[in-house]
């Protein structure tokens, strides 16, 4: 089964986010829901049914024939045979995309075995292509781990960046009556504000500009990326929002020192100052490389905009790596490997009124 329903993107480059298996098709549908706008989505799955139920305007069912439509059964290697058996769909369906995000859920079938297949088709059509996935919780056993992990390499190899986020961490944002279905939801929501905050950065028209050239540059061949969230409001926001950014329990350890490239966006209201633009873009570029590209981008939204972010106050972070391997941070929230990142990504929104901001940027 394959349906098309083209949608072109009003502004900047055409992006398109491919959920693929079951935690991807589930993220885009968070995304979907959350109205993220600017962007094409297409949901891929073995799975026919739970393709039926998602909201994404494009659908293929990968595999048919190998699947009969029942999934991968968490194998891996089924998945990756299910995406080769329509390969052609796929990229026809990349046709014209300056940018792809591939959304999955990595350790079981669909999502590890076929993202990196649909990554390499996305990058052979010369898409900029960027893998966003989440890890396994550590009680979902040491063969999906295993799994996850086998995936995660082979999507590095086929990705030009490669975003992890790491399920377990949301337990230090959980307490013992949070659910499973709002721990999942949050894993989406911070898939979400990754693709967000980078189509942001390409499609809002802000007091300082980027394009996606810049963001090519900055992004291109860079490798493992990492990500965290924070917010912050009241007289330091600017500096709170950045440190909370970067502290964030949801990020893997990471040291944010020797920095290559950055690409900066700070979105506020109409009373974001000059002293906070600077203060929130020194802690990011003090400890990037003294040779590091740094491209500014700056943006001051209405209250009553309608891209406006005044009733969420929200900060992502990512980091992202060349020639790295990720390991999970240990339980001290904060503490440093000293490994050198080459991305940096974090957002944030603003409340004018109370002056509450969110500060997005990007740094490889």
């Amino acid at each position: 089964m394959f349906e098309i329903v083209e949608k072109q993107s009003p502004l900047g480059a055409k992006i398109k986010v491919v959920g693929v298996g079951g935690g991807g098709t589930n993220a885009i549908a968070t995304m979907i829901n959350l109205g993220l706008n600017g962007v094409d989505f297409m949901a891929a799955n073995t799975d026919n049914q739970a393709l039926i139920h998602n909201p994404a305007p494009v659908h293929i069912q990968l595999g048919n024939e190998l699947t009969k439509g029942l999934g991968a059964g968490a194998n891996p290697e089924v998945g990756k045979k299910a995406a080769l058996e329509d390969c052609s769909k796929i990229a026809e369906m990349l046709q014209g995309a300056d940018m792809v995000f591939i959304a999955a859920g990595m350790g079981g079938g669909t999502g590890t075995g076929a993202a990196p297949v649909i990554a390499n088709i996305a990058k052979e059509a010369g898409a900029l292509t960027v893998g966003v996935v989440t890890k396994p919780f550590n009680f979902e056993g040491k063969k999906r781990k295993k799994n996850a992990e086998a995936g995660i390499e082979e999507l590095k190899n086929a990705v030009d960046t490669l975003i992890c986020i790491p399920n377990q961490r949301l337990l230090y944002i959980a307490n013992e009556t949070t659910t499973m279905l709002d721990c999942f939801k949050k894993a989406d929501e911070v898939l979400y504000q990754a693709v967000k905050g980078i189509s942001d950065l390409i499609n809002i028209r802000g007091l300082v500009n980027l394009d996606f050239a810049d963001v090519r540059t900055v992004m291109c061949n860079k490798g493992l990326a990492l990500m965290g969230t924070g917010s912050a409001s009241g007289e330091n926001r600017a500096i709170e929002a950045a440190r909370k950014a970067i502290s964030s329990p949801l990020l893997e350890d990471v040291a944010i020192q020797g920095a290559t490239g950055i690409i900066i966006n700070i979105t506020g209201g109409a009373d974001l100052t000059l002293f906070e633009v600077n203060e929130a873009s020194s802690l990011i570029t003090e400890e990037a490389h003294e040779e590091a590209e740094i491209i500014p981008s700056s943006e001051a939204r209405s209250p009553h905009s309608r891209n406006s972010d005044s009733r969420n106050v929200s900060t992502c972070f990512n980091a992202a790596f060349r020639g790295a391997s990720i390991q999970e941070r240990g339980p001290a929230p904060g503490s440093k490997a000293g490994r050198r990142s080459s991305l940096f990504n974090f957002c944030s929104a603003t409340r004018s009124r109370n002056r509450e901001e969110v500060f997005s940027s990007g740094r490889v």
